[in-house]
């Protein structure tokens, strides 16, 4: 039987075309809601009309938001089939979830861009702030994940497909166990130019097909980096380039790559390490064998997985990700402090056991009410993520290397 040469060229366009554009890695193709309906959040309330969850009932959505702040939930949400949540809709301060946690188990073909997640102490004990067991084809891009009880960001399963998270910051994943996430699955994941900090151990644990290029690695503890599949006799097959991975206070001695073996098959490039904690970023390129990368299986050629359109250097990397990583439009003052750290280089930096507890106390709020302790009109958040102090008052006159003065600079940020 014959078809119209136009049939053709459909069924090509819906096969080809991006989740959005600049989509890359193995979730790139992610189709959402777009052959379904939309939905618009009015509510910051948990359940009924007008809310999140509400929208979330269903598959086949587009969801927008006309609300900005914190929603806060008890029972986790849990993402359907054919979803597309763009969280950059939402008027500032943007979206934050606050409690039991995200799913997108079976979530096929959805897309989830600049949300924040954070389960915290209020969430169920041994449950991830997000988790995937299973499905295929999905995205998530420019999402703050945190403050998980059990993992903080986990794949794991051999159902789970063709994913990408990409321009992520997964971090504090609450103590005791405190990890940023498990990634374990033969089905392709892509990790680009995320931020993994202060997260004990599994930044991540990787095993089976990976793809982990231009991320950065902040303050990890003595569980251990980047995790190369532990004692696991199955094979991996994992690109590793491009990073950049720099000691804070809770890290010890403990290397950067960690449980490597024969079995772990890794092509590796371009790889740096500040170990110091000095307060200067000054890190080393990682020589290309074994020995730096804990009894990998160092191999030559690059697996032809679909990467990144333009590779960085891990320094490019390094300064990409402290300017755009996380749900940024805009940044909150949680993930404003996690990069504030990553700038001391080694010196600040702590785990966490409770977000109600020490430097992370009272700063989730601090988006709904600019908090600004010296009358510049800049928020505290915002100066201390530049690495300004906070205690004076005359501060937002001071002319930067921009040749703008720190308010323009902080004002000229929101409409970047």
């Amino acid at each position: 039987m014959l078809f119209p040469p136009f049939i053709f060229f459909l069924a090509f366009a819906n096969a080809a075309q991006l989740a959005f554009p600049g989509a890359e890695g193995f979730g790139r193709n992610a189709r959402g809601g777009r052959e379904g309906s939309s939905y618009v959040v009015t509510s910051l309330a948990d359940d009924g009309p007008g809310t999140l969850r509400e929208g979330l009932k269903e598959p086949g959505k587009i969801i927008t938001f006309k609300v900005g702040g914190i929603i806060r939930i008890k029972a986790r949400i849990v993402i359907p089939k054919s979803t597309t949540i763009l969280g950059q809709t939402a008027p500032s301060p943007g979206i934050t979830v606050y409690g039991n946690g995200w799913s997108a188990s079976g979530a096929d073909d959805s897309i989830v861009r600049y949300i924040r997640i954070r389960m915290g102490k209020v969430g169920t004990d041994k449950k991830d702030a997000m988790g995937i067991a299973h499905g295929k084809n999905i995205i998530f891009d420019h999402v703050s994940i945190s403050w998980g009880r059990d993992e903080t960001f986990s794949i794991n399963g051999n159902n789970a497909t063709n994913i990408t998270i990409s321009n992520c910051i997964i971090g504090q994943g609450l103590e005791s166990h405190s990890a940023g996430g498990l990634i374990q699955t033969n089905g392709g994941v892509s990790l680009f130019r995320n931020l993994y900090i202060d997260n004990k151990t599994r930044n991540p644990k990787v095993k089976g097909k990976n793809d982990y290029r231009n991320n950065v690695v902040y303050n990890w503890g003595g569980g251990g980096g980047y995790i190369a599949g532990g004692d696991s006799e199955g094979q991996s097959q994992c690109m590793i380039v491009g990073n950049y991975f720099i000691s804070g206070p809770s890290t010890g001695s403990t290397s950067a790559f960690t449980r490597g073996n024969e079995n772990f098959h890794a092509f590796t490039q371009g790889n740096y390490y500040d170990a110091d904690k000095d307060g200067t970023l000054n890190g080393k390129a990682m020589a290309d064998d074994s020995k730096n990368f804990a009894g990998m299986n160092v191999v030559k050629i690059p697996f032809p997985y679909p990467g990144p359109d333009k590779v960085l250097t891990a320094k490019e990397a390094l300064d990409t990700v402290l300017r755009e990583a996380g749900a940024s439009k805009p940044r909150d003052a949680v993930d404003g402090r996690m990069v504030a750290e990553v700038r001391s280089w080694g010196k600040v930096g702590q785990l966490i056991k409770s977000e109600d507890e020490g430097p992370m106390a009272g700063l989730m709020v601090e988006m709904e009410k600019m908090v600004d302790s010296n009358g510049d009109g800049i928020p505290d958040w915002y100066q201390r993520e530049r690495g300004w102090d906070v205690g004076d008052g005359k501060g937002g006159m001071v002319v930067e290397r921009s040749g703008y003065t720190r308010l323009e600079e902080w004002a000229n940020s929101l409409v970047e």
